[in-house]
């Protein structure tokens, strides 16, 4: 028994907006892991030439980036949960874009840890250069700090 599945006009376009939507979404999110990733490379760069105000800034452009990708989440999750109803089969362009995503989640988390490994280790550096540094007057008393021989009663007459 074969059932014949007929949709009205209507049903098709809205299935293909839906689709269309859903692909500019995971795209849009494509372009933002490719420009996350990018910034990450050249905070490394950035990070292994001792440039503090360059990464700074790649800190705060991170910031963005991520704050973008988190609003797209939020608007892809329910597109994807109306996708499955629509295409509960699936179609084939959406889970190559979803391998994409992933791979490039997977490149940007490790570049993340690379990144955050060797600012470790600067600090690391940083503070065992402060260490060695000698206070000259550490075992000196203050000039300030020395008794000094003053008039404990003051002799006011007329």
């Amino acid at each position: 028994m074969t059932e014949t599945l007929t949709l009205t006009q209507t049903e098709i376009d809205e299935r293909v907006a839906i689709l269309k939507r859903l692909r500019h979404l995971l795209e849009q999110q494509r372009s933002k892991f490719q420009e996350y990733l990018l910034v990450l490379e050249k905070q490394e760069a950035s990070i292994k030439s001792d440039n503090v105000n360059a990464i700074s800034t790649q800190a705060e452009i991170e910031e963005q980036i991520v704050s973008n990708i988190n609003n797209l989440q939020r608007v892809i999750k329910p597109m994807e949960d109306l996708y499955r109803s629509v295409y509960p089969h699936g179609e084939t362009e959406i889970p190559q874009l979803k391998t994409d995503l992933y791979k490039l989640q997977t490149q940007v988390l490790a570049q993340n840890e690379r990144n955050r490994n060797l600012l470790k280790n600067n600090i690391v550096h940083i503070r065992n250069q402060i260490a060695k540094f000698k206070n000259p007057y550490k075992n000196r008393k203050s000039i300030y700090a020395g008794e000094l021989h003053t008039a404990s009663y003051v002799d006011i007459q007329q």
